[in-house]
């Protein structure tokens, strides 16, 4: 279960630098809100978690969701408040495992995480956004 704040290095900008995150409220079902902590009223920085399920017995599966929303004003036009989003689905087969905590699971958001953060035989995560994956995101690149 997360904290209702988040204040101990979960979250960091490309900088590395900490920014912290306090519980907003609870929504309909399986979310959480969060709020960065000193945000503009007008830009706005959140974190969701959600939890939908759906199917039954061994067709069960469990979509997870986190998400970032930060709304920034627009380069090109200042009078323009735009959100840049990042988020990261696990849709997982809950009801064909006997447990969630097993390697299948595991590894399958490891390999993400890893994509996303690293270069090749690194084993420091760059939170500058320079690993593979995030220059993927970044750049538009196949």
């Amino acid at each position: 279960m997360l904290p209702l704040t988040l204040n101990t290095n979960e979250i960091k900008i490309a900088a590395g630098t900490e920014i912290e995150y306090v519980h907003l409220n609870y929504g309909t079902g399986r979310e959480h809100f969060y709020h960065q902590i000193n945000e503009s009223s007008s830009l706005l920085r959140r974190l969701s978690i959600k939890h939908a399920e759906s199917g039954v017995g061994l067709k069960r599966r469990r979509r997870s969701v986190v998400r970032f929303d930060d709304y920034v004003v627009a380069d090109l036009d200042a009078s323009l408040i735009v959100p840049a989003s990042f988020y990261q689905v696990a849709d997982l087969p809950v009801g064909a495992m006997s447990t969630n905590s097993g390697l299948v699971f595991s590894n399958v958001i490891a390999k993400g995480m890893s994509f996303l953060a690293s270069l090749g035989a690194s084993t420091t995560i760059l939170y500058d956004c320079t690993g593979n994956g995030a220059q993927v995101l970044l750049n538009g690149e196949l």
